[in-house]
């Protein structure tokens, strides 16, 4: 569920609350050259490239802009306005050769100069993922087609960087002219042109199909329309009245009901729900040092129940948090800690807590009671007290700070060096006390520096080790689901919550 680095933490809160819907009626598609409208649950702050984001903000961008690369359907990376790329021996310079065909919504073009200079606004923007390029020491343009990149160290998932939005490219002459409009008129050479006269910022953005652009094959659609509001009920009699074409689900809660209406749930699984066990050096909770106690508390907790009660078996339970795709994913780690209340006392007990001992969480009004009840029931039935703290709006700027020692939420599975840099390494933004562990170090760096082989190797020992450490307590994987009419079919991105804007076809 949760993507965001921690400039964008309060976002990231508000991100949880906001559920999809549909506006009041909008023109259906029936076919090729139709309309298509989406309900989305969150709009976007910007839309300018520079402070863009992704997950379920991609749409609006993909709309406007085109990325240098594409991520496609089948977990590819593609060619896009890059028509190919290659990278030195040692994987620390990036040559991106540009397409010559490709014209932005304002009549200018393409140019090495241009991409230059959208990826050094990027990495100096507003966007929650603007570190995703810190990697690049500089920018060369030997010619008006050639964009080099040179790496301070091989960055493994760089080339799936470059195609979300940090990848996105807005019109060099919009920049100079006046990037401040930006924000909310997004020049760029996608497939569609907004239209400002009949969007309304933050309610419904209305876009028209680009006649100039390079790649038709992808242009399904005349116009498109994507439609924000936050309240599920008004989703689920948008999708009943057919007054959208898809809905992004925030929930599964409605999946027969929306089945019953003639739809299809499309579902893939990006995020790990569970429980972040976060000062593994005992600095603010001794216990929490020992990793007997980490271990005790994975066996505290039921997960085929809490996956049932809390998503209505709508998910994978699992001990990982590397997802299936991943080369590190190993089914057997899933078989690590049975559910096993007896056993989470006598650990507990081994690593000198007898009494069990007393844990600190923040809450949030936006995630259900029901969590936090089933949290405090199952740690408290293996002697561990929870002691929640209503965080409001600062829960995960308070779990980052950090505040507290553990935490619950649902975060985001991206390819293995994303994971291990969201999550993992000691500066990621999701290991808040900065934990570091030798081995876990020197796993990092095989995976950065090492052969293809090598870094799979490494991405398969370094998730055994931390889950047999305890780093974390994972619960499940949810399914994340997005709603289409019969008269609307779409494939889902293996690395993004929302599909791509690409992948919607009408049927015949």
């Amino acid at each position: 569920m949760f993507r965001w680095k921690s400039a964008a933490a309060a976002i990231a809160v508000a991100a949880i609350t906001l559920t999809g819907c549909a506006g009041q009626g909008s023109e259906q598609s029936s076919g090729s050259g139709g309309t298509l409208t989406l309900a989305n649950t969150l709009a976007p702050t910007t839309l300018d490239a520079a402070g863009s984001g992704w997950a379920v903000s991609s749409p609006y961008y993909q709309a406007a802009y085109d990325t240098l690369l594409r991520a496609t359907a089948d977990g590819k990376i593609e060619p896009f306005l890059a028509e190919k790329w290659s990278y030195n021996t040692d994987n620390t310079v990036l040559t991106l050769n540009l397409r010559s065909d490709v014209t932005f919504s304002d009549g200018s073009k393409l140019t090495s100069a241009v991409v230059k200079t959208n990826l050094e606004r990027f990495q100096t923007g507003t966007s929650p993922d603007a570190s995703f390029l810190k990697g690049i020491e500089s920018i060369d343009t030997p010619d008006e087609k050639t964009v080099v990149l040179n790496l301070a160290a091989p960055d493994p998932a760089m080339l799936s960087y470059l195609a979300r939005d940090s990848g996105l490219i807005a019109s060099g002459d919009a920049i100079a002219k006046d990037s401040k409009s930006l924000a909310t008129n997004p020049i760029g050479s996608g497939p569609y042109i907004l239209d400002t006269k009949e969007t309304v910022i933050g309610t419904s953005y209305v876009y028209t199909k680009n006649p100039n652009y390079w790649n038709a094959s992808l242009q399904h659609y005349d116009k498109l329309v994507i439609k924000v509001m936050a309240d599920a009920t008004a989703a689920l009699n948008a999708i009943k009245s057919g007054e959208v074409n898809g809905v992004r689900l925030l929930n599964n809660n409605n999946l027969d009901e929306i089945k019953g209406a003639g739809w299809t749930v499309n579902q893939n699984e990006m995020n790990v729900f569970g429980m972040l066990l976060l000062d593994r050096a005992g600095s603010t909770n001794k216990p929490l040092g020992e990793v007997k106690v980490r271990q005790a508390i994975n066996h505290a907790f039921d997960r085929k129940a809490l996956l049932k009660a809390l998503q209505f078996d709508n998910g994978t339970v699992t001990q990982q948090v590397f997802p299936k795709r991943s080369a590190a994913f190993d089914a057997e780690l899933d078989t690590t800690y049975s559910f096993d209340p007896e056993k989470a006392k006598q650990l507990l007990s081994e690593a000198g807590y007898p009494d069990g001992f007393t844990l600190t969480m923040p809450t949030t009004a936006s995630v259900g009671a029901t969590t936090w009840t089933l949290i405090g029931q199952q740690l408290g039935e293996v002697g561990i007290k929870v002691e929640f703290t209503d965080a409001a709006s600062n829960f995960v700027s308070d779990i980052l700070a950090p505040k507290y020692p553990a935490a619950w939420i649902g975060l985001e599975q991206q390819s293995d060096w994303q994971l291990t840099q969201f999550m993992i390494s000691p500066t990621a933004v999701w290991n808040p006390f900065n934990y570091t562990d030798p081995k876990v170090d020197e796993f990092i760096k095989q995976m950065q520096f090492g052969d293809a082989g090598a870094q799979e190797a490494a991405a398969r020992d370094l998730n055994k080790y931390i889950v047999e450490q305890a780093w974390f307590a994972p619960w499940y994987r949810p399914n994340n689901s997005f709603a289409t009419d019969a008269q609307t079919s779409v494939t889902m991105l293996p690395s993004n919550v929302f599909p791509a804007i690409y992948d919607f076809i009408p049927k015949k």
